[in-house]
């Protein structure tokens, strides 16, 4: 939306830049987020792999994917250039309400997996997936095709922690492409995967990227998922927090409390820091 006018700026624009543009969207902190839901996402993804038109990429984030942006405007500019930011934590979900978007549920990585699985069954889409702690991915690979007998494995592969050679790196590339996937589903957490996937979407004769971070070891039953009553009310970083306290401690509290005060900072009438970042284009506060 042209934020001076309010109307659709998609005159043009090519691509995937127009239907990003003309997407109902709001902003969080200076970070884009799609108004959407699970089946609008699901519905776009084949609509790449039907034009097959290049490589898109799905930043799947919450509240930690905003916040890593504020510390690394670099960051910013990776998920703001990502085709779909979509909201996978619930206070994305709740401002978004605020703004006057009806979202009435998160995009939930593990669920987005599982939705989009079922739904290749009958549509013969090949799946890669990219990531997680050695044998993860293949383990994730061979629970789904049990759960959804006729998907399409592409193939699986879990990198080491540390940053890839260069040459490691053209291997991967060639594996993936060698593949001839449909989707490739990243897990390699977030900022490591939006920054994977924006890197290398130039290379990758793959229609659709998706980071889904946590989905890996959710989905392939390595991690327990939270309770769904947690789930959708907004409550899951709690019950992961009590899982992995050491290594999640300071996403959750730390970057969660300086959350809270920076949307509320942003949204007060005077100029702040933030001011006008968290806000959907054309318009001076939550409805």
């Amino acid at each position: 939306m042209d934020s001076h006018t309010g109307s659709t700026v998609v005159d043009a624009i090519p691509g995937s830049l127009a239907n990003r543009q003309s997407r109902a969207c709001f902003h969080v902190l200076g970070v884009r987020v799609d108004a959407v839901d699970i089946l609008k996402v699901i519905t776009t993804m084949e609509q790449w792999i039907c034009e097959g038109d290049g490589c898109h990429f799905i930043a799947v984030t919450g509240m930690h994917g905003v916040m890593e942006a504020q510390h690394n405007p670099g960051f910013k500019d990776v998920l703001n250039a990502a085709d779909l930011v979509v909201p996978d934590g619930m206070p994305l979900v709740w401002l978004g309400r605020a703004y006057g978007h009806a979202l009435r549920r998160r995009v939930y990585g593990p669920e987005l997996m599982l939705a989009f699985c079922k739904r290749s069954t009958a549509n013969a889409y090949r799946h890669f997936f990219y990531g997680g702690k050695p044998g993860v991915a293949k383990k994730l690979a061979e629970i789904l095709a049990q759960r959804f007998p006729g998907i399409s494995v592409a193939g699986t592969y879990s990198p080491a922690f540390r940053p890839l050679t260069a040459e490691e790196d053209e291997k991967v590339v060639a594996l993936i492409n060698a593949a001839a996937a449909d989707v490739v589903w990243v897990g390699l957490s977030t900022p490591k995967q939006e920054r994977w996937m924006s890197e290398h979407r130039n290379c990758l004769r793959t229609p659709v990227l998706v980071g889904v971070g946590a989905a890996f070891d959710i989905n392939s039953g390595v991690a327990r998922q939270a309770p769904r009553w947690m789930r959708e009310n907004g409550l899951e970083w709690l019950f992961r927090l009590l899982q992995e306290p050491r290594r999640l401690w300071w996403r959750y509290l730390g970057y969660g409390s300086e959350f809270v005060f920076s949307v509320l900072l942003d949204s007060l009438p005077f100029k702040t820091p933030f001011a006008g970042k968290s806000r959907v284009d054309g318009e001076t506060g939550p409805k």
